[in-house]
């Protein structure tokens, strides 16, 4: 993708959502941490069936603490690996409670220093409870930034990195939404819906996806 198209990709994407956000379900920093971290491996859709079920009965981390691990897995079993994010969590709330003031810390380095808890979900938790720029490039992002040329890369660092110095300014706090959604509903894996892409015109992808139906 040409410098000269990175804007109005972005002002294109923004356009059609001005006020993206997750589509994980929560109310508070440390809510937003629980989701997250219950979302390795599991749809957003299926980790807000869990916390629908956890969040009312313990949503700090002493509430969670309180639950046990028994009572922790039975509240989100609908998860997958639910046992080991039940056992990670429990961690987590420990040394929240242990060195934070049962608070999420605002710096990288204190987030990732928690159990479960490596530079995406840290990405997600600085930008999305704290307003950060940050890019946490996730499956999608990685998908989208190399298909489309926007910023390609190896790994999800090397995305990140190129993301960073290529996203203008005045779209840096949103993108990594406008990225994931048009990664999970437009630009999606197997094979991209590039007839009903608003962002097709800008993207390096060849050849574009033909409509159902439509000869070749």
């Amino acid at each position: 993708m040409r410098d000269d198209q990175v804007e109005p990709f972005f002002a294109t994407l923004r356009a059609a959502n001005p006020l993206p956000t997750t589509e994980l379900e929560f109310t508070t920093p440390f809510e937003l941490l629980v989701a997250v971290l219950l979302s390795a491996q599991a749809t957003d859709a299926g980790v807000n069936k869990a916390t629908r079920r956890l969040f009312p009965r313990a949503n700090t981390p002493r509430a969670i603490l309180a639950l046990g691990q028994e009572g922790l897995e039975e509240s989100i079993k609908t998860i997958g690996l639910y046992r080991s994010k039940a056992r990670h969590l429990l961690e987590t709330c420990r040394m929240l409670q242990e060195r934070h003031g049962g608070k999420v810390p605002r710096t990288r380095e204190e987030l990732e220093s928690l159990p479960g808890v490596g530079r995406k979900t840290a990405n997600v938790v600085l930008n999305v409870a704290f307003g950060e720029e940050t890019m946490a490039v996730d499956t999608h992002i990685f998908r989208v930034a190399n298909r489309t040329g926007l910023a390609p890369g190896k790994n999800p660092r090397e995305v990140e990195d190129q993301l960073m110095r290529r996203v203008p300014k005045a779209y840096l706090a949103d993108a990594h939404h406008w990225l994931i959604l048009h990664g999970r509903y437009v630009c999606v894996a197997r094979s991209p819906r590039c007839w009903e892409c608003a962002v097709a015109r800008y993207c390096d992808y060849r050849p574009k996806t033909p409509p159902p139906g439509a000869s070749r």
